[in-house]
């Protein structure tokens, strides 16, 4: 991040904000609270965050307009916006390395002659491309991808190394597969024949609706048979596990290590938190969040916010932690007054 953005001022006018404080304040570069100098500037998204930014040594600060006291005056310059997260990801996509441009195909790429590409796609090395698949207009396959047989990639996707879209699986426009991301391997499906277990062939496939990100090294597997779906906007960090015949809806936020068994179903505009596991034959609501490292053992209805092992109404589940928390005095009680009143 070398080099002056502009004036704290034009990067008011780009992010839709206004300026507390002197406008002229020319920022080099965007940090967090604990990276930032003299130059920087940035971000909160909370008042304890707040506080924290205009003592650091950054040159303004970035927050939520919400945040903000009429009349205040703050020990260095503030952008003020509607949504600092939002405005951050104009300001930090404006640093974002060029993708690369296409046409081009790396000469170790291996293209099955059948392959339809699109205009302006962009190869790297290493990639293998299987028979009758199709790759959209000025998608980017780097180092190592591998698309299977009859697979779909659409227009303006991003496929980091050693990505992997498997025999027939489909890929929306624009969806980014992290390194190492598996779409279509084998669902987990076994049966006992004879006390051993045979595999139940996996014959389905994945769909991944526009403008989808799976993680780096998170498989989503393909269906028994039919389709495993994530829905347009869906968003999955890394190390996740979303099994066979698993539906996920639009605009849903999975955070890393949560792990979907088969047939779950999961609707849209979820929050689902880091390390939450799901058994199989469940149904998540719309709109619903999932606390970290939850267990859910039945299905949650759309609007709830549930946590813990198992989960539960979350206010519930926090009500329960401060009782537990009290058991060893409430245990010190009891074991006195049984010292003073023997039964």
């Amino acid at each position: 991040m070398i080099g002056s953005l502009g004036t704290l001022g034009e990067l008011a006018e780009t992010v839709g904000g206004r300026v507390v404080g002197d406008p002229d304040v020319v920022i080099e570069r965007v940090s967090a609270i604990d990276e930032a100098g003299p130059g920087a500037l940035t971000f909160a998204v909370d008042e304890r965050y707040l506080r924290t930014a205009l003592e650091s040594r950054a040159a303004a600060v970035l927050t939520d307009e919400a945040l903000l006291a009429d009349g205040t005056a703050y020990p260095k310059p503030v952008l003020a916006v509607p949504s600092a997260r939002v405005a951050l990801a104009a300001l930090l996509a404006a640093l974002e390395p060029p993708r690369p441009q296409g046409p081009f195909v790396h000469p170790t790429a291996a293209v099955d002659v059948s392959a339809q590409i699109g205009e302006d796609v962009w190869i790297g090395p290493h990639v293998a491309i299987g028979a009758r698949t199709r790759v959209g207009d000025r998608s980017v396959l780097q180092a190592g991808v591998v698309l299977g047989a009859d697979a779909v990639a659409g227009a303006d996707c991003l496929f980091h190394p050693r990505a992997y879209l498997a025999d027939r699986c489909v890929a929306g426009d624009r969806v980014v597969l992290q390194a190492g991301a598996v779409i279509g391997s084998d669902g987990f499906g076994w049966a006992f024949l004879d006390g051993r277990l045979v595999k139940i062939p996996q014959v389905g496939i994945v769909t991944l609706g526009d403008d989808v990100e799976i993680g780096a090294n998170t498989c989503v597997d393909r269906a028994q048979t039919g389709v495993t779906s994530i829905g347009t906007g869906t968003k999955i960090d890394n190390l996740c596990q979303i099994g066979h015949n698993a539906r996920i809806g639009r605009h849903t936020a999975i955070a890393a290590f949560a792990g979907l068994a088969g047939t779950t179903t999961i609707g849209d505009y979820g929050r689902i938190a880091g390390s939450a596991l799901f058994p199989g034959h469940t149904t998540i609501g719309d709109r619903v969040t999932i606390g970290g490292a939850s267990h859910v053992w039945g299905d949650v209805p759309d609007g709830a916010f549930v946590s813990g092992q198992p989960a539960q109404n979350h206010r519930d589940h926090v009500r329960l932690q401060a009782y537990i928390r009290r058991l060893p005095k409430l245990n010190a009680r009891v074991d006195a007054l049984e010292k003073r009143d023997p039964p």
